[in-house]
Parts: structure tokens; C-alpha cells; sequence
């Protein structure tokens, strides 16, 4: 099934780089419009994209991350995307598309979760309550949601605007999604090493408080991996693209500035 993607893109069509921008669960690509008004970035090409099955978009026949990697990386393929940038879950798809392979370039992952221990305790239990309770736990976590927006750092137009993105999630296709979203946690393949493995350069991106975290394991694994450069922003932040644009946006120019001049990150035939 061809994926047809929900994008919202800015900067020059015929810019020099392209950076691919993947928001977290339950969130749309205009999740991204702070960043893509950085001034930093107006020389880039910027192409934000709905992951499949979230804010009503059309779902994939598999919700496992590695059917999101492949199609993800097909996305970057066709916008020869020389950068891959990911919020939460958008981070666990591009941190996917760099271990399998399908990805090769400068990748920003934001509030990302390797493992379990990474996400909340109660996130954890409203997911596994879906296996007795149906779609019944993921509407309360949408409404959850929803509230938390009265704390991102924007203007009220654009909290109504996030807002109205989660609420275009069906339940049904966010349970799919968020059960295998646990299932990815929970594997045992020591996830920073496979980072660290894939000699990329890669910017791991975590506020003090407010989105996640990583385990001491992979914390002090990334800290002795010469690819990755560890970010820690002060404060409580939650949504990141939103909160902190300006940050990210500078994340996103040091990601290119890694590239050499005239190389495609995206493989061929991906």
C-alpha cells in the first residue's frame, strides 16, 4: 500500500539541503511551524510529515517501528532528505532508520526513548491497559494530552491549533500505534550501542524535566560514543519543537554542517 503523507513543507524547493522533520505520536506536522519560522533555517528546505495512523491520517497495514523506518526512509529517499530529525516517536523512526541501515546522515533526535524505563511509568500503564480495556484508556490519554498543551510556550491560537491535531487521532489506530511503540521499548538489544554503532553523527536531545529521559546505562554509553553529542536543555520543557525552536533550528544547522558538500544522506533504492 503507497503511503500517501500528510507534509507541510517550508523554505526553497530547489535549496541546496533538505531536512526531513518527524513529529512525536499524536501530534501533526505543523508541530513544527516554530522551527520552520527559525531565521537560521529560511535557506533550507524543511518537509515536516505526520507519521501514519496519527491525527487522522491514514494508518500503515503494520504499526511495528520497523515498517515505519522502511517507509519513512522511502520518504526520505524521495525527498532526497540529507538530514532526519524526529520528536519523541518521529525519534524512534529515525533512530530506527539509522541502525537498520535505510538512513545514512546526520540525524536530531528530540526527547527520544530507547527503553522502557524511558517513558513514564503512567504512559506505560494506560498502554497496557489497552490489551483488557480497548480504545477506553487511549481517549483519556488524548484528553491527557490535549491539556498539557496549556503549558507549551506559544501564543493561544497556535495552543488551539495543537490541540485540534490531537484530537483528529482515532483511538482505534492510536492504540495500534502506542501498543507497538511498547513492544519497541521493551526489546533487549542495547539501543545506544546500535546507535553508537552506526557512526552517525547524531545530537540526542533531552530537557531536564518534562520529556522522558535516558537510563544511566545509555546515558553514560552515548557519553563515551563519539558520534553523539548529548544535549541537556535547562528547565521544564515538554514540547520540545514548539517550546525551544530556536534551540532545535541551531541543532539542525550543526546537523548539516556535518554533511559534505554535495552528499545525499538518503541510500539509493531505499
Amino acid at each position: 500500500m503507497r503511503i500517501e503523507w500528510e507534509t507541510v513543507e517550508s523554505g526553497p524547493a530547489a535549496a541546496e539541503r533538505t531536512v526531513l522533520l518527524f513529529p512525536g505520536g499524536m501530534c501533526g506536522a505543523g508541530s513544527y511551524a516554530e522551527v520552520m519560522a527559525q531565521p537560521s533555517v529560511a535557506g533550507y528546505r524543511l518537509v515536516a510529515a505526520t507519521l501514519p495512523g496519527h491525527c487522522g491520517t491514514t494508518p500503515p497495514e503494520d504499526f511495528r517501528t520497523e515498517n515505519y523506518a522502511q517507509i519513512a526512509a522511502e520518504l526520505a529517499h524521495e525527498l532526497r532528505a540529507d538530514v532526519v530529525v524526529g520528536f519523541s516517536m518521529g525519534a524512534m523512526v529515525a533512530y530506527e532508520m539509522a541502525v537498520s541501515g535505510v538512513f545514512t546522515g546526520p540525524l536530531v533526535l528530540l526527547g527520544v526513548s530507547l527503553s522502557s524505563p524511558d517513558e513514564p511509568a503512567f504512559f506505560r500503564a494506560i498502554v497496557h491497559l489497552t490489551s483488557v480495556m480497548g480504545t477506553l484508556p487511549i481517549s483519556a490519554l488524548k484528553q491527557g494530552a490535549a491539556s498539557m498543551v496549556k503549558k507549551a510556550k506559544v501564543p493561544p491560537e497556535r495552543q488551539a491549533e495543537l490541540k485540534a491535531d490531537f484530537a483528529r487521532n482515532t483511538s482505534r489506530d492510536l492504540r495500534k500505534a502506542l501498543q507497538a511503540y511498547l513492544d519497541w521499548l521493551r526489546r533487549d538489544d542495547d539501543p545506544a550501542r546500535r546507535l553508537c554503532d552506526t557512526d552517525l553523527p547524531v545530537w540526542v536531545v533531552h530537557a531536564e524535566k518534562g520529556d522522558g529521559g535516558l537510563t544511566s546505562h545509555e546515558r553514560s554509553r552515548l557519553q563515551a560514543c563519539p558520534n553523539v553529542r548529548l544535549v541537556t536543555i535547562p528547565g521544564h520543557v515538554f514540547f520540545l519543537p514548539n517550546d525551544v525552536p530556536h534551540l532545535i533550528a541551531d541543532l539542525i544547522v550543526d546537523a548539516v554542517n556535518q554533511l559534505p558538500s554535495g552528499r545525499a544522506a538518503a541510500p539509493e533504492g531505499t
